[in-house]
């Protein structure tokens, strides 16, 4: 027999995390997955000037409070790979890439955004140079020169923001369509193929097919892979999970928070919206 919990959680970064600290205070069986290091992205974030309480923390710095915290409460981290979720009615089926079952009463996708094949260096070079959030890390690059490579146009509110706090942006649009940003004067467009991520201790370059940049910053601004692949039924927002304020999704029991329920791609905001999906599951178990 499988056995059963009342919440099961996917994702361990701040959202799970969040989630799982006020489920295990309301006394429910929970079992999050994950990863023993909680959050590749957290702990590479250089510097994260905007979580309240924690001024200019290091992201290596909060995930050991985030550990801290969850080890005074007894949470453990499951390290196994959820590959499909199943709404059987009253309860939910997991399936795992170690090919085991789990079954729980209510599920809360925190699993975050897939940022799709990486670039050549970009994973190596991640935290030294390389990021995903401009409104993070916009502040280490004051004055400085940095890349924007954006897969859809919504990104370019994003390169604008840049341009007002570097001397330099130059934007890659990877979308067919015309871009908006041409009349910003200190944004220079550049529509060619990438070919890698290069450095020595921190990225310094980009190597395109036809040309090469050199720079202070990389930001890889890319959109979320459907969820719909993991929960069959999921109803979608563009390419995040569509959720209400509650954090309820169109499935009955099953809630989402933080990166994976939209923009913007911010640590606390991810935390708070664990808390919120948590309570909401709460309020559902005792139904």
């Amino acid at each position: 027999m499988e056995e059963r919990y009342d919440v099961a959680i996917i994702g361990s970064g701040p959202a799970g995390l969040s989630a799982a600290v006020i489920l295990k205070i309301r006394n429910k069986k929970v079992i999050i997955f994950g990863s023993k290091n909680l959050s590749a992205k957290l702990e590479k974030a250089h510097e994260i000037q905007n979580y309240l309480g924690f001024p200019a923390i290091k992201g290596e710095d909060l995930m050991k409070n985030f550990q801290n915290h969850i080890s005074s409460l007894g949470i453990e981290i499951t390290e196994d790979s959820i590959t499909a979720c199943y709404s059987l009615g009253d309860y939910f089926s997991l399936t795992s890439r170690s090919n085991k079952t789990y079954i729980a009463k209510s599920v809360i996708l925190a699993s975050g955004v897939n940022f799709g094949k990486p670039y050549k260096g970009e994973e190596e070079f991640l935290g030294r140079g390389v990021s995903y959030c401009a409104t993070c890390d916009a502040p280490l690059y004051k004055g400085k020169k940095v890349v924007v490579i954006a897969q859809t146009s919504k990104e370019e509110e994003e390169a604008k923001f840049l341009s007002e706090v570097c001397e330099k942006v130059y934007f890659i649009p990877l979308y067919k369509e015309e871009t908006n940003i041409s009349d910003v004067a200190n944004i220079e467009i550049i529509k060619d193929e990438i070919v890698s991520i290069e450095g020595m201790m921190k990225a310094n370059k980009l190597v395109l097919k036809n040309q090469e940049i050199t720079a202070d910053g990389f930001f890889i601004l890319r959109d979320s892979v459907s969820p719909k692949q993991l929960v069959p039924g999921l109803e979608l927002d563009e390419n995040h999970v569509k959720v209400n304020r509650n954090m309820e999704t169109n499935l009955k029991g099953l809630f989402a928070c933080g990166d994976i329920a939209g923009l913007p791609y911010q640590y606390i905001k991810s935390a708070g919206e664990g808390n919120i999906a948590a309570l909401s599951a709460v309020k559902y178990l005792s139904k």
